[in-house]
């Protein structure tokens, strides 16, 4: 199994390991993270390596929010890293209690590549063509993500767990 960590995080894996599929031949993602498992799990088939399955969790879904958005995430981030990286971690967690989480470095540029990402559904139909099992998880609770719009996203091509009273982390409380 390979994980790929959230938007600035390391070692965070363990808030998921009851929904991880621990086989060698599993991808998984969380937040921005999803997105390099995405890429990850392309590069495999290309190079005819064997990939079973690809975990979503809480996936980097941005494409429903507006420019706006966008641009005040940027912006936040530009003016005080700390204080944006703080809050982003603290509304991680939200709505319940903020846990410790080990950081990694990170930049403006993958700040905004995982802003203006755009999931693609002829890529992840490609990818269960090729039979990889999409697995993706939600929480109903998210304050990063639009889980609602993820969900519907993604139900075409995934199996969807979604989490009703879940955070960001997946967690319930």
């Amino acid at each position: 199994m390979k994980f790929f960590s959230g938007f600035s995080l390391k070692n965070e894996q363990h808030y998921f390991k009851e929904y991880i599929n621990s086989s060698e031949y599993t991808v998984c993602g969380f937040s921005y993270g999803a997105i390099k498992a995405l890429r990850e799990i392309k590069e495999m088939l290309s190079q005819k390596k064997r990939v079973d399955r690809l975990q979503l969790f809480s996936p980097a879904f941005f494409q429903t929010k507006d420019e706006k958005f966008k641009k005040l995430q940027l912006l936040g981030y530009r003016k005080n890293q700390e204080a944006y990286l703080r809050e982003f971690i603290s509304s991680c967690f939200f709505p319940y209690e903020k846990k410790i989480v080990e950081h990694d470095k990170n930049s403006i540029e993958e700040l905004e590549e995982l802003l203006y990402y755009e999931w693609d559904i002829q890529e992840l139909k490609n990818l269960t063509h090729n039979g990889v099992k999409i697995e993706v998880y939600l929480g109903g609770k998210d304050a990063v993500i639009d889980a609602k719009g993820a969900r519907e996203f993604f139900l075409e091509t995934a199996t969807v767990t979604y989490i009703k009273e879940a955070n960001h982390f997946l967690l319930l409380n």
